[in-house]
């Protein structure tokens, strides 16, 4: 038995309960839409996670969890798809509070447009390989989806979240992959890394992010209505 995933988990966590402290944000007044999107976004992609591991995509090292698992996967590795979600919706909800102008929104769609097209572009090449098609393809349709589909606009202020939410999702990363508790096959991946980070994982966080920040939203507007 060994703590180092959960003591991961437990720091990202500390984050965000120090996020929450921010008296002008004051994110506690936003737990009630937070709460529902956390869940979601936490239960969506532990089963996206699940799935990796059933098909033995995702392979993790014992002698860094506990020992305790949920449906075959570290208890840890569940709890941090709920803290993740938790901790960008925190830092979503700080930094609109803190920077509320939303003048660059009108450039948000180009830079979904130029995703969406990376997105088809990896998705061509990348079919064959399970990690790197199901990542890909969870975030094109749920950014498709929110862009085409949704009427709720935010995608400048989700972007912004996103550049922020890298640095410490980089940091615990760098435990993560390089003890490493958590490698993946290096044939279902797109072959490419930026240090002990899978290419891949900066759309899964995206993704998670998005999930996360499009409940929120949803929930929030429809407490307005």
């Amino acid at each position: 038995m060994n703590y180092y995933y959960l003591l991961i988990n437990l720091a990202l966590l500390l984050l965000s309960f120090l996020l929450t402290l921010d008296k002008k944000a004051n994110p506690i007044r936003s737990w009630k839409p937070m709460i529902p999107a956390v869940l979601v976004s936490g239960l969506f992609f532990s089963v996206v996670a699940l799935i990796f591991n059933q098909f033995k995509v995702s392979i993790f090292n014992d002698e860094y969890t506990v020992g305790a698992h949920i449906l075959q996967l570290p208890i840890e590795e569940v709890l941090f798809h709920f803290i993740l979600a938790f901790a960008g919706l925190n830092i979503y909800v700080v930094l609109n509070a803190r920077f509320p102008k939303n003048n660059l929104e009108r450039f948000s769609l180009s830079v979904s447009n130029l995703l969406l097209g990376v997105l088809i572009a990896m998705l061509f090449f990348t079919h064959t390989k399970l990690y790197s098609v199901i990542t890909f393809s969870v975030l094109f349709l749920s950014l498709f989806y929110v862009e085409y589909v949704n009427s709720l606009r935010f995608m400048y202020k989700f972007y912004r979240a996103y550049v922020v939410l890298l640095i410490p999702f980089c940091l615990l990363y760098l435990f993560i992959g390089g003890l490493p508790i958590l490698t993946y096959v290096f044939e279902e991946t797109i072959k490419l890394k930026l240090g002990v980070i899978p290419f891949e994982n900066f759309f899964y966080l995206m993704s998670n992010l998005l999930v996360s920040v499009y409940l929120f939203e949803v929930v929030k507007s429809k407490s307005k209505a």
